[in-house]
């Protein structure tokens, strides 16, 4: 069995302290150094356990103002991590979801690529058979982001559970790499606005009059590895919300 990393169990310590009160909304968190000098770790192991809990969304911290604890209604309510952000959270905190937040309406099917600005990015032809994969993300009871990774079919070769919804065991960059030696690298994030379509209108359960124009923000990343383009991860984001840009 793994040992659990040291940041891992102070993170985990002081989200406990949270979740039971001891740390109130609006309180600080002891400070870098005295957590160092209560042998809970390096300068290192400390920082890291702070931004694991900032990634949670169980606490801001501010240069010179330390570490705060927030209103869980209000972590609830924060960011949305997407895309490329959602990736480096999964890495620095190990979990999939931010605090307070599910997934829904997942699907995995194949398709016949009739997008042609998707064919190109994947480099494939028109009309050629694709994964499809999405699910909705919930916070508050709201489906705040829709996730669509379109994904080329050279990676099913390695990667069958690709048309399973079930979790997989590892995230699939991570089982992709682990199956073929080759790294999964994401490009640079795209943001594009453009009109909302009813069918995203209705998973939003948004009611607007027809007539009505409503926009609506995508956060489109290119996902390759040595052979090429290998997955296309579009997020939706619901009309109103922002994410981080850094």
């Amino acid at each position: 069995m793994s040992k659990v990393p040291k940041w891992r169990e102070l993170a985990d310590e002081l989200a406990r302290k949270i979740a039971e009160g001891e740390y109130a909304p609006g309180s600080q968190l002891p400070q870098v150094r005295e957590l160092v000098r209560e042998g809970r770790g390096s300068i290192t192991t400390v920082h890291r356990a702070l931004q694991t809990l900032e990634a949670e969304g169980l606490v801001r911290s501010a240069r010179g103002r330390g570490t705060t604890v927030l209103d869980p209604a209000n972590a609830a309510a924060g960011p949305l991590l997407t895309g490329a952000a959602r990736l480096d959270r999964l890495r620095r905190t190990g979990r999939p979801l931010a605090p307070g937040e599910d997934y829904t309406n997942s699907r995995a099917l194949l398709r016949s690529c009739a997008d042609q600005e998707v064919a190109e990015l994947l480099g494939i032809e028109l009309y050629n058979e694709i994964v499809i994969r999405s699910r909705s993300f919930v916070r508050g009871g709201t489906i705040n982001a829709l996730a669509l990774n379109y994904i080329h079919m050279r990676a099913l070769i390695d990667l069958p559970e690709l048309l399973d919804t079930a979790p997989m065991p590892k995230f699939r960059h991570i089982l992709y790499a682990e199956r073929t030696g080759r790294t999964v690298t994401a490009g640079p994030q795209m943001v594009v606005s453009r009109p909302i379509s009813k069918n995203e209108l209705n998973e939003f359960g948004i009611n607007v009059p027809e007539d009505l124009p409503v926009s609506v923000a995508v956060l489109r990343t290119l996902y390759s590895d040595e052979q090429g383009p290998l997955e296309l991860w579009d997020d939706i984001l619901r009309p109103g919300k922002w994410h981080p840009t850094g």
